[in-house]
């Protein structure tokens, strides 16, 4: 809401910032590193060096080969006692598992790694605050068939499957993903929904994670939906490139090619997800001529400093990734030790804009508690409206400039 002041409208108030000298010292990084040439990213097999190269690029064997109890992760790092206590925690929330590709990617002589956050439960995760949810966007209440969820006009959001490769100790669908909870989507249904529905143009596959169906479903429900004609627009949510890049075979692609275009947002979280072996995995899929996008979660310890955050974007963008949404996270159960202030992540934003590509800064959104969507969350730039129709605008660097159209 715009004040009224000495004739003009006054946007909200905004950190100090002063008007004659730029501010770059407050928004702006240091130095311009680390470096992100690729030769700086991780590759090979890592702890498992003696597997061989084709069962390694076997989706189905990093699948098999998860870890998943806590006896499988202390042959390879000592678990701390929180992490003990949110192992037997996870019993009853959201199960573990990793794979063994992704496992590599953790700091293993650092406990407060932030691949290492992301994955091993901990034991604030039996912690509930306030205004916590098992299902903070309200999709159940949105819910019209089993696993389709219709909550903007001419969107669906189909949950697919109730399975991950890996689970992320954040995940919204902890309710309903990993076995835990009794969820099963069922297909059918919500195709029969989508159909009989010509408002609907727009359908995103989610679960769990849909690439983790077979290629005789995936190109069943693809083909389903093609079929249909007012379905516009197809999106795979997914985050099996990032947790197990091999399942990005020729078959898949494929597939994504035949019923193209299909739409993909991936998720990374950090700089160090961003690995010789899922650089490869975009460029198959791009080379299908798959948009891709990125979806990330601003969280504690993971990626809630400029530089960290700087290098993930730049990573993507080297990779064909466009960096899409960075949410707020979730007011899941058991996350608060994992959540960021929203304040930081304005600034986070603004610590990009102007001194990064354009194509590298993400939209910060909120996914409202309650089931109201996404609401975008920007730096306040402009600073008043004129009557006369002069917009006085704050630039990158902080100095005020005027615009009159």
């Amino acid at each position: 809401m715009v004040q009224h002041v000495y004739g003009c409208f006054r946007a909200p108030p905004t950190p100090p910032l002063t008007t004659s000298t730029p501010a770059v010292s407050f928004l702006a990084p240091q130095i311009m590193q680390p470096q992100d040439n690729r030769t700086n990213w991780f590759k090979g097999q890592g702890l498992w060096a003696h597997i061989p190269e084709n069962q390694w690029k076997d989706w189905t064997w990093q699948y098999k080969h998860r870890l998943i109890t806590p006896e499988q992760f202390e042959q390879f790092l000592p678990l701390t006692q929180s992490e003990r206590r949110g192992f037997h925690h996870a019993q009853e929330r959201l199960s573990v598992a990793v794979t063994p590709y992704f496992f590599n990617l953790i700091d293993r002589s650092n406990p407060d790694c932030p691949i290492r956050r992301q994955i091993i439960p901990r034991g604030e995760e039996a912690h509930n605050t306030p205004g916590e949810f098992a299902d903070p966007i309200a999709e159940e209440e949105q819910m019209h068939a089993d696993g389709l969820v219709h909550r903007y006009p001419d969107r669906v959001l189909f949950l697919v499957t109730n399975q991950c490769a890996a689970y992320c100790r954040y995940c919204t669908r902890g309710r309903m993903v990993s076995g835990v909870h009794n969820y099963h989507p069922r297909h059918e249904a919500a195709l029969e929904y989508i159909a009989r529905h010509p408002q609907v143009r727009d359908v995103l596959l989610s679960g769990g994670d849909p690439l983790l169906l077979t290629d005789a479903r995936l190109d069943y429900l693809l083909s389903r939906l093609r079929a249909i004609p007012h379905v516009e627009f197809i999106r795979i949510g997914s985050r099996i490139p990032v947790f197990m890049p091999q399942r990005i075979t020729p078959a898949l692609c494929e597939i994504l090619r035949k019923h193209g275009p299909i739409w993909m947002s991936i998720h990374t979280n950090h700089p160090r997800e961003c690995t010789e072996e899922l650089y490869q995995a975009t460029e198959r899929l791009a080379f299908t001529g798959t948009p891709l996008g990125n979806q990330s979660v601003l969280l504690r310890g993971v990626n809630d400093d400029l530089d960290t955050l700087r290098s993930l974007v730049h990573r993507l963008l080297m990779m064909r990734v466009r960096p899409y949404y960075l949410y707020a996270c979730d007011l899941i159960k058991g996350s608060a030790h994992l959540r960021v202030p929203v304040q930081k992540g304005i600034e986070l934003i603004r610590g990009l804009r102007g001194f990064t590509s354009g194509y590298a800064v993400p939209q910060f959104v909120i996914d409202s508690p309650g089931g109201g969507g996404k609401i975008p969350i920007n730096p306040d730039y402009m600073e008043s409206i004129c009557p006369d129709g002069k917009i006085l605008l704050r630039d990158y660097t902080g100095q005020l400039r005027e615009y009159k159209p």
